[in-house]
């Protein structure tokens, strides 16, 4: 048991391998094989939680902590490679993108540190550094590089500022819903990469929409509550 506790370690670990890929594909410019191996990180990191509960990894391996081993391996993942995509992609304005590429690593380092950034209900304080995501969506709008500056200056301001972000597995309310819009993103998402980001406006409509309901939802129902008192 003990030796199987150990095994979801090193499967998390391997999410850091994966990020060293993602990496290498970056580096060549092929930023939908980059996409893919992020793709891979997040099937990593939404099942080892579940299985190191499972195998009681906490008491069986008291030693290794999977909290750190975590936040070392998200942060490669959800931030470093993305913040290397959005820098060296020619999104941006070409003085802006290594200030703000900093300013990604930077922000994300010391949210990464903030023991508040989960509020009581498990919502993200804050833009929650998912800068994987973010590039992805630069990538699929291809925006004027004023607008894609603009826009990562502000998500790296919001950071810092209390909204809150849904988180999609741990958040309780309307967790049925959310699972089902998580599920239809991955599906619209493999989608995008396999025709190398040229799909049509209902498909980037409706991740956009999707996007919209992950970081508006809160917002929208506190605002509805208001309403109704």
């Amino acid at each position: 048991m003990r030796a199987a506790a150990f095994s979801v370690h090193i499967f998390t670990a391997l999410g850091a391998g994966v990020a060293l890929i993602a990496m290498l594909e970056a580096v060549r410019e092929h930023w939908t094989n980059m996409f893919g191996w992020l793709g891979v990180a997040l099937v990593i990191d939404a099942i080892d939680g579940p299985i190191a509960r499972r195998l009681d990894v906490v008491r069986l391996q008291p030693n290794w902590s999977g909290e750190i081993l975590d936040l070392v391996v998200d942060f490669l993942t959800y931030v470093f490679v993305p913040a290397y995509a959005i820098t060296a992609s020619g999104l941006l304005l070409p003085l802006a993108a290594p200030v703000l590429g900093v300013g990604i690593v930077v922000s994300s380092a010391l949210y990464f540190a903030d023991r508040r950034m989960k509020a009581a209900d498990n919502h993200f304080r804050g833009f929650p550094a998912l800068w994987n995501a973010a590039a992805f969506y630069l990538f699929l709008l291809h925006l004027p590089p004023a607008i894609s500056t603009l826009a990562v200056a502000a998500l790296i301001g919001l950071t810092f500022v209390p909204i809150h972000v849904l988180h999609p597995i741990r958040v309780v309310r309307l967790r049925w819903l959310t699972l089902w819009l998580v599920a239809a993103w991955a599906v619209l998402a493999l989608i995008v990469l396999a025709y190398d980001f040229n799909v049509g406006i209902p498909i980037i409509a409706a991740l956009c929409a999707i996007a919209a309901y992950i970081v508006g939802s809160h917002a929208a129902i506190r605002l509805i509550k208001s309403f109704r008192a």
